[in-house]
Formats: C-alpha cells, sequence, structure tokens
C-alpha cells in the first residue's frame, strides 16, 4: 500500500514557489473595457449583478472558465475537471455516474449523499437547481459551453435558497458560416465518446445543434454508465437590441450501474473492488452492488425561451422554462426482506414535472456625481413529482421491482420577488440588494397502510446583502461586503426521519452571515492577482442523522464556523508559456457542540486545504501545445464525530498535449492527456454519515484519454 499524506511532489512544490497563473477566461478585452487596466485577463461576468460587469470591478469572488480550460484535452464529460482551477470550490468525480459529482463552495454542499445541494446551478438562465435546492450537473452541456462563471460568499445569496455559490454555464452563441464538427475520444477503463454538432448564423438567425453519446465500463466493480445528451439553440435577433433565445436539451442514462461507497478495510485491500455483503448466504463473495444490482435510470428534458430587449441603457430579460425528469433507482439493502412496514422499499421510481420563470427589469440613472443602477425582479419555479417506492426483491431474487410500499404526490414551490442596486462614484462601487424567498412543501400520501405522512411545511427567509469598492488605483480594487443566506431541507432530505418513518416535517432551515473582504489587483498587464478572507457563521445547519442503504435522514445541529482564504494568480509569461494557481485554506468547524460531536470537530467532506497549479505552453501560432497540472487536497473527515478514519490527503500530477491544424475549411485538432501521472493511489470523494461505515469512493491510477475532432466551415 502506497503511503497517504497530504504532501505537495515536486512539481507541486515548483509550482506554488513560482508566480503561476493561466487566463480563465476569454483571451481578448470585451469591447467596453477600454477605461479598464488593460489585461486580457480581465473578462465581462454577469453573475453576481445580472448584467454585464468587469470582473475587475464586481465586489464578488468571481471566477470564470473559459471554452479553452473546458475543453483542454478533455473529453467534456465532468465539469469537475475544469472546475478544479476555481479557488473556494470543490467538485469531485465520484467514479459514479449514478449519483454525479459532488460540488462544495466554501464547505456548502460538502455533505450531498447524491446530486448537488447548497450551490445553485444554473445553464442558459435555466435552474438545473430545483426549488428545493437539490441540482444536477450532469445536464450541463459542456460541448457547447463558452464559459462558466463561479460567484462564492456574499453575492451568492441574491440567488436564493440553497445559494452557497453559484455555478452558472453560458453555451456559445451561434455564428459566422455553417459548420459541422465531429469530436470523438476514448480512454483508459472503455472510455468512449462520440460528439457531433452543427452551427452557424445567417442574417438575424442563428443555431447550434448537438447530440453526443459517452460510455465506459468504470474504474470501480459495477460502475459502467452510458449517457447521451442532446442539445438546441436558437437565436433571432428580432430587432436593434432585442433577442429571442429558445433551448432544448435532453439527457438519458439508462441503467447506470452504482458501485456505492466502501468500507476503509476493502479500499485498502483492493480500491477496485466492491463491499462484499455478509449477509449473503447463496453467494459469500458477493457484493453489495452486484447482490441488488444497484442501479438509476435517468431520463432528462428541458426547454427554456426568453427574451432580452435594451432601451437604451435600460434592459428588460424574460425567461420561462418547463422539463421533466424521470429516475428510476435500485438501492441496496443488506436486511432486505425484513425492512419494516415502515420502510419505503429499495426501488426508487419518480416523475418529476418542473417549470418557472424570472422576469426583471435594470435601468441606469445618473444620481448625484455618479449612476445608479437598479434591478427590480420576480422568479418563481415549481416542481411536481408523482413518487413511488417498491421493495426490491421478489422471493429470493434482489435488485428486481417488488411490491408497492410508497405512493405519494409531492409539490415543491418557491417565489421570490428581488431587488438590486448598484451606484457607482467616482472610484467608490456600492452595492445593496434584497431577497424575498418563500418556499413551499406539500405532500399527498396516496399509500396509507403504514399511515397517512401527507402534510406541508413553508419556509420563507429575508436576505439583504451590503457591499462596497473602492478603485484605489487603476490596477488595485479592494471591496467588502456582507449578506444573510439560508437553505431549506431539500425534499430528500425532508423523507426520512431519524426512526425511519415518515416525513421528517420538524427539520428547520439554515441561516448564515457571511462576510467577506478581497482585493483585484493587476500586478503586470498580464498578471492578476485576486485574494478574499472570508467567514460564514451558521445556525441550524442541517446534518445526517443517519445514512444507510441510500437512505439518508437529517438533524438540525447546533452552529457551524467556515473562515478562510483564497487565492488566484493567473499570469502570460513569456514565450508563449502562461501559469495559474489556485489555492484555499478553509477552516470549517462545529462552533457548538452537540449530541455526539464535539465543539471545535471538522465539518465532514470538507479539506482544509485545496491548490490548483498549471504551467502551460503553446505556440505563437497556436498549431501546438502542452502543460502539466497539480491538485492537491488535504485530508476529509467522513462523519461529524470526527471518529472514521479521514480520506488521506493526496497531491496529482496531470499532463496533456495537443495539436491543431488548418486546412482549407478543415480544422483539425488532437490531444492526449494523462491524469495521476505518478500513479497515486486516493480517496476521490466521501459519503457523509453513512451509518454501514462505507464512507468511501476510491479513485483511479493512473489513466489516459485520447481525442480527436475535425470541423469543417462552408
Amino acid at each position: 500500500m502506497k503511503q497517504h499524506v497530504f504532501r505537495l511532489n515536486a512539481v507541486a512544490a515548483l509550482f506554488a514557489a513560482t508566480p503561476l497563473l493561466a487566463s480563465a477566461g476569454p483571451a481578448s478585452n470585451p469591447p467596453d473595457a477600454a477605461d479598464a487596466p488593460a489585461a486580457p485577463i480581465s473578462v465581462v461576468v454577469v453573475s453576481g449583478s445580472r448584467s454585464e460587469h468587469l470582473s475587475f470591478d464586481l465586489p464578488a469572488a468571481i471566477d470564470v472558465v473559459g471554452a479553452e480550460r473546458i475543453g483542454a484535452a478533455q473529453p467534456r464529460v465532468n465539469a469537475s475537471e475544469a472546475l478544479a482551477a476555481v479557488p473556494g470550490l470543490v467538485v469531485q468525480n465520484r467514479q459514479n455516474y449514478a449519483q454525479d459529482l459532488q460540488v462544495s463552495s466554501r464547505g456548502f454542499g460538502a455533505r450531498s449523499a447524491f446530486g448537488v445541494r447548497g450551490v445553485k446551478l444554473i445553464a442558459d438562465g435555466v435552474p438545473a437547481t430545483m426549488p428545493d435546492g437539490q441540482g444536477q450537473a450532469a445536464t450541463f452541456n459542456l460541448d457547447m459551453a463558452e464559459r462558466i462563471e463561479v460567484l462564492r460568499g456574499p453575492f451568492s445569496t441574491l440567488y436564493g435558497n440553497h445559494a452557497g455559490g453559484v455555478v452558472q454555464l453560458f453555451t456559445r452563441d451561434p455564428k459566422g458560416a455553417p459548420n459541422i464538427e465531429l469530436n470523438v475520444a476514448g480512454g483508459s477503463d472503455g472510455l468512449r465518446k462520440t460528439d457531433l454538432n452543427a452551427g452557424g448564423k445567417q442574417g438575424s438567425f442563428g443555431w447550434l445543434l448537438d447530440a453526443s453519446r459517452f460510455e465506459t465500463d468504470g474504474y470501480r466493480a459495477h460502475s459502467a454508465a452510458t449517457r447521451d445528451q442532446a442539445y438546441a439553440k436558437l437565436v433571432f435577433d428580432a430587432a436593434p437590441g432585442a433577442r429571442l433565445t429558445l433551448t432544448a436539451s435532453g439527457l438519458r442514462q439508462d441503467d447506470t450501474q452504482d458501485p456505492l461507497g466502501v468500507s476503509w478495510a476493502t479500499w485498502q485491500r483492493d480500491p477496485r473492488a466492491g463491499e462484499i455483503d455478509t449477509t449473503d448466504t447463496q453467494a459469500p463473495q458477493r457484493t453489495l452492488a452486484d447482490r441488488y444490482n444497484t442501479r438509476k435510470s435517468i431520463d432528462h428534458q428541458q426547454l427554456g425561451l426568453s427574451w432580452d430587449q435594451r432601451f437604451g441603457d435600460d434592459r428588460l430579460h424574460l425567461s420561462v422554462y418547463g422539463g421533466n425528469r424521470r429516475v428510476i433507482q435500485y438501492q441496496s439493502f443488506s436486511k432486505g426482506f425484513q425492512a419494516p412496514v415502515t420502510h419505503s422499499g429499495g426501488v426508487v421510481d419518480f416523475d418529476r414535472d418542473f417549470y418557472g420563470f424570472d422576469a426583471n427589469w435594470m435601468m441606469a440613472r445618473p444620481l448625484g456625481d455618479g449612476t445608479l443602477r437598479t434591478t427590480l425582479g420576480l422568479e418563481a419555479g415549481k416542481s411536481r413529482d408523482g413518487r413511488q417506492g417498491f421493495e426490491n426483491f421478489i422471493g429470493n431474487e434482489f435488485g428486481v421491482k417488488g411490491k408497492l410500499r410508497r405512493d405519494e404526490e409531492d409539490d415543491v414551490r418557491n417565489v421570490d420577488p428581488y431587488l438590486q442596486l448598484e451606484w457607482e462614484l467616482g472610484r467608490w462601487v456600492f452595492t445593496g440588494g434584497l431577497r424575498r424567498s418563500q418556499v413551499s412543501f406539500d405532500v399527498a400520501d396516496r399509500y396509507l397502510s403504514n399511515g397517512n405522512d401527507s402534510g406541508s411545511v413553508d419556509y420563507r427567509h429575508t436576505t439583504p446583502l451590503l457591499g462596497v469598492l473602492y478603485k484605489v488605483t487603476p490596477a488595485l480594487n479592494v471591496y467588502a461586503s456582507a449578506a444573510r443566506g439560508f437553505e431549506t431541507p431539500t425534499l430528500n432530505e425532508l423523507f426520512y426521519s431519524g426512526s425511519g418513518a415518515g416525513f421528517n416535517f420538524g427539520l428547520g432551515a439554515a441561516t448564515s452571515t457571511q462576510l467577506e473582504a478581497g482585493a483585484k489587483a493587476m500586478l503586470a498587464r498580464d498578471v492578476r492577482l485576486n485574494a478574499a478572507l472570508f467567514q460564514v457563521r451558521t445556525s441550524d445547519e442541517l446534518v445526517v442523522d443517519a445514512s444507510s442503504g441510500g437512505r439518508t435522514s437529517y438533524r438540525n445541529a447546533s452552529a457551524t464556523l467556515r473562515q478562510g482564504l483564497e487565492l488566484s494568480l493567473d499570469a502570460e509569461l513569456r514565450a508563449g508559456f502562461s501559469a495559474r494557481v489556485a489555492a484555499t485554506l478553509l477552516r470549517a468547524i462545529y462552533d457548538q457542540a452537540f449530541t455526539g460531536v464535539a465543539e471545535g470537530n471538522r465539518l465532514p467532506g470538507v479539506p482544509r486545504t485545496s491548490l490548483f497549479g498549471e504551467l502551460a505552453w503553446k505556440d505563437a501560432g497556436d498549431r501546438y501545445g502542452a502543460a502539466l497540472e497539480t491538485v492537491a487536497n488535504g485530508k476529509v473527515y467522513a462523519e461529524d464525530a470526527n471518529a472514521a478514519q479521514p480520506a488521506p490527503g493526496y497531491a496529482l500530477v496531470n499532463a496533456r498535449v495537443q495539436a491543431n491544424q488548418q486546412l482549407q475549411g478543415w480544422r483539425l485538432r488532437e490531444y492526449a492527456r494523462v491524469n495521476n501521472l505518478l500513479d497515486r493511489t486516493y480517496i476521490g470523494s466521501v459519503i457523509v454519515g453513512d451509518s454501514n461505515k462505507r464512507y468511501y469512493e476510491p479513485a483511479p491510477g493512473r489513466n489516459w484519454v485520447l481525442g480527436l475532432s475535425a470541423q469543417y466551415q462552408f
């Protein structure tokens, strides 16, 4: 067994000692940036202010991951690869496509057993997060992505419930003559991906069409997956300053295998292996995943329509969206047919319709010697689940749909008016915001043999924001901000009480007070430094009460404290070299003791330290390129008591090379990537609070991927 300690290998140490940074945004200045410091890495963002802003002039921690980094010798399957370069954000590929990525921002969302919670996900203005706060990063279409904006800190709270951070994806706008592109990739563990897309713009009409298939045999035992995605974007410039945009997307995963977590002993024995089912008398060496054939099928479609119109300096934005998500999941329960009558079954089957809208008006008016920008808006959403549960056995056969054990309709809705003000006065920029959120849960139970679990609960909260930025010099801005935020329980967190019987309508919402101070500096024309100090105090933090076989119950703890520092440095160096460093130091603890948990215990799922470093090179004609990357994380505790063996820290080195050719109307690109170049053995993520102590989700050793793309422009 290799030694697992958090240490910086030689390459990581070299990175940390060198002013490393690579541009994370578009390579050219935005047209309206003439008065800003002349730096290619000063990019325009819309997150936070809901209108175009230079990220340098926004009093918030925000990073932009551009298309070049998203597709940096990657098959564009998992957002975790591109988002590793963002400080304050931890995005883990769980090697489990049945459970999606594990995403946390400054510790928010780290305990999620599946999917994303605590962090708001948005794609082309359509929420990928439902009204209850649960989201799915797998719905992001990375093939068409132009950029991903990552907002952290107090400004995130203006996005309402579960906005401990905001990850917002924007697809590229169609432009130019019609083109068609084919991408193919293959790699370790049977990785295969094919993507075909086309687009163009003629006159006032533009279009993008994309379809892809991804397949993998999986690194871990019982982790094979197939994912089909489709995307369409139609843009119509109806009049000067007016645009109509239609987006449609679909995701399908049939029988995606779920390898489950493993114990510490199993991971030490074989990182690829599944956990043995010790209750299986028929096949003593069969794993839980194999015995119950744990798997999930997903069928997701959504449609979005938006209208944007400018009236001089004013702007109107209207958007509506709707969709359907169908999920069937087969879980593992080691007690099988011995489950009590209150047990809702090991097969989850739900059919969800969701829809909503966002409307806002932004106007700019002179005020004193400055300019006041006001945004007034209303956002609302609703999801409705037809949800059933079945036993996952018939007789002695497991992993099949058995008797009905649950039948209900679950409605969740939110209505959120919001107001945001920004007053720019000389060197000062003052920002204020207010959002009033109401989130309602209604459950109509139609399976009454185990009692009537029908009921409802409402959560209401006001999230205020104050921020100020001072332009010390054209190359240095300092800022401070403060806000209140909140997180309701998600629908899944309400499903079970600690005893496993009935809905837990007694759960309260967690509330937080967030403070941030930061500086943004242009150290030279092509060197930018961002630094942020932050503190978050949370009351009634939602924590895992019990977790077993895919079923998790929650309770409100007392108080938590998160204090940290984020640093990022980007540089365009000489001779075609560029570099990036992103570092995070985060102290995330329970600030008050509660049952079984001591004051000062570390929050599970949250590393104390994280580091990303990259040194990249490309020739003057952008024909060839190469890069070395380092990704490092500190150890992670798996449960609140900090008694179980923590997942050890690790430091990895990745390498990539790529080449581009232009042949008349053809553009060709080839790439090769090797991840975990030094073949470290490590745990990539943990399942927080698993009652069976199967906390650990192993990550691959050395692995590779090769890719080729060919684009033809007519």
